[in-house]
């Protein structure tokens, strides 16, 4: 069997496509991690609506809804033009009242030849004195307007709110100087000030604030035949309007205070569902940052789990744990790196002091250039090692920092291809590609991106000997782009499948010692993993074979999001 014939002849055949194929050709391209913590029930504790006292946000938002509250009522009570109404309606009504009872006494005067001097029959509105004088302005009769017992009296509605409103704003105009000292005038001094001008043949009207609040008077005259006869003067009671506006008002009021208990209770509400999990991930943020605070628990910081919530809380909640899980795992990251590194470092610095050592008591020359030989190769792959150590340390700033362009990977593919064909056939080796003919753009890095497929290519021909083959294809999958790695070498042992992408693993023939740092496919996963996609290796067997036996070569796949 050829190199060439140990391939598949098209892309769809790649080993273990239930198991591992799933994962870059199913409809859910990147898989979350979990994250393993659970809500910090706790350390938050209980609280309900009266730790909202020490929230200044929601001080903010039960101010800001009652503000609204507030200022409308406000000018419903100072704007709304209900007062005046009233008054050009009693206005009106007085007018047409004194006009009405002028014909009454016309008529009757007419009939008996001079004007009554009882009223006790006449129907006059409740509370309203009526005052007849004569052409000479003496008061020749008067009547007051008895209540209609079947209506209800405004007088005995309650308006306590009301009133204690109006006693506050009494105390404070005093206070300020600007208290109004009522009118002492009363219903029959009116009614004669308005005789002359009524008795001039014109109806006269004025309004008059007295100690018990506003009242009206009208005088018309009686005229007949060109004739005044006298004048009819009417008086509303005092303080009918103010009355009327109170009750009014002490309505208003009350709705008010409904609504603003309501409104309260549910800013409270809004306030605790907003303020407290903020307050909480707040306390769990200041946790994590104030390293020196005497009460903290030990342990991780834990974000409270609000992922339940639909709203922009929910969505900070699940951003900032998983904020808080990227940055525990970058720093056991870089503490198993460090570990790592160490550890790596004192195999080559063990066998200089080793071969140092040694040189010391070695007496002939060919032992002395023996020990050269390890010495040199020893700080040649403590070189190569550092040099990878540095650029794995800087790849997450640089995945970070960089930024994303869109580019034609199965260009960038052939590219690298053709430079690397010529390497593998300077040893030997078979190099075969398959790619789409059309273009197939990915967003992302397109160095790095060219970084991980090269560590693969090379690796692939390192482990190939004369004779042996790598073949590099690609095929496009709905919004998916599958980058596959083969060759003909001997495998990868079952045991180190689960290995070979971590950091400093090499398992490499012993005439391989030494050559490589065993970052690159570290680093191929972390730049593909970073773009949103995976990488898995497996090794290649006849579909029928038997999992313990022999691999006919090995195989990468790359996964990447177009």
């Amino acid at each position: 069997m050829t190199a060439a014939q140990k391939f598949p002849l098209d892309g769809s055949a790649v080993a273990d496509d239930q198991a591992k194929g799933q994962v870059i050709l199913g409809e859910d391209w990147v898989s979350p991690e979990v994250l393993s913590e659970q809500a910090l029930q706790g350390g938050r504790g209980k609280r309900g609506l009266f730790a909202l006292n020490k929230s200044p946000l929601a001080r903010k938002i039960i101010l800001f809804n009652l503000l609204a509250l507030v200022l409308l009522v406000a000018g419903v009570l100072f704007l709304n033009p209900f007062r005046d109404n009233l008054v050009l309606q009693r206005e009106a009504g007085l007018v047409s009242e004194a006009r009405l009872l002028a014909d009454v006494m016309r008529t009757r005067a007419a009939g008996t030849g001079g004007l009554p001097a009882d009223l006790s029959d006449l129907s006059i509105s409740a509370g309203v004195e009526v005052f007849l004088l004569d052409p000479a302005g003496i008061i020749t009769a008067r009547g007051v307007g008895k209540p209609d017992e079947s209506l209800p009296n405004s007088a005995e509605t309650s308006t306590l709110i009301t009133d204690f409103l109006g006693n506050v704003w009494s105390g404070v105009s005093v206070l300020i100087g600007r208290a109004d000292v009522p009118s002492t005038a009363n219903a029959e001094s009116l009614a004669r000030e308005l005789f002359a001008q009524a008795a001039a043949g014109e109806t006269a009207i004025k309004t008059f604030q007295g100690q018990d609040g506003a009242s009206f008077s009208v005088a018309t005259p009686i005229i007949d035949s060109g004739r005044v006869l006298g004048v009819v003067a009417l008086s509303s009671p005092a303080g009918e309007i103010d009355r009327l506006v109170r009750n009014e008002r002490e309505q208003i009021l009350r709705m008010f205070l409904i609504a603003l208990l309501v409104s309260t209770g549910l800013s409270m509400v809004l306030a605790s569902t907003i303020a407290n999990p903020l307050s909480d991930l707040a306390a769990a943020a200041e946790m994590g940052r104030d390293r020196n605070i005497t009460k903290m628990q030990a342990g991780r910081v834990r974000i409270p789990d609000l992922a339940a919530r639909p709203d922009e809380i929910g969505r900070l909640s699940i951003a900032m744990r998983g904020m808080v899980s990227a940055l525990y795992d970058r720093i056991e990251s870089n503490e198993q790196f460090a570990a790592d590194v160490a550890h790596e470092i004192k195999n080559p610095l063990a066998s200089l002091r080793s071969a140092v050592g040694t040189m010391r008591v070695a007496k002939r020359d060919d032992q002395r250039e023996k020990l050269l030989g390890v010495i040199e190769h020893d700080v040649r792959r403590m070189d190569r090692l550092v040099t990878d150590i540095a650029n794995a340390s800087r790849l997450d700033s640089e995945l970070v920092k960089e930024q994303e362009t869109d580019a034609d990977l199965i260009q960038t593919l052939t590219r690298l291809c053709d430079h690397l064909g010529q390497q593998a056939q300077e040893r030997g080796v078979e190099f075969i590609t398959d790619f789409p003919k059309d273009p197939i753009i990915v967003r992302g890095l397109e160095e790095r991106l060219a970084q991980v497929f090269v560590n693969l290519i090379t690796n692939a021909i390192s482990f190939c000997e004369d004779g042996d083959a790598v073949r590099v294809w690609a095929r496009q999958r709905d919004h998916r782009l599958l980058i596959v790695v083969e060759d003909t070498g001997p495998g990868i042992p079952e045991q180190a499948l689960s290995k070979v992408f971590k950091r400093f693993y090499s398992d490499r023939p012993p005439t391989h010692f030494g050559n490589n740092s065993g970052l690159g496919l570290s680093i191929s996963k972390q730049i593909v993993e970073a773009h949103g996609g995976v990488i898995w290796a497996e090794n290649i067997r006849p579909t029928q074979a038997d999992a313990a036996s022999e691999p006919l070569g090995a195989r990468f796949v790359v996964g990447l999001p177009i």
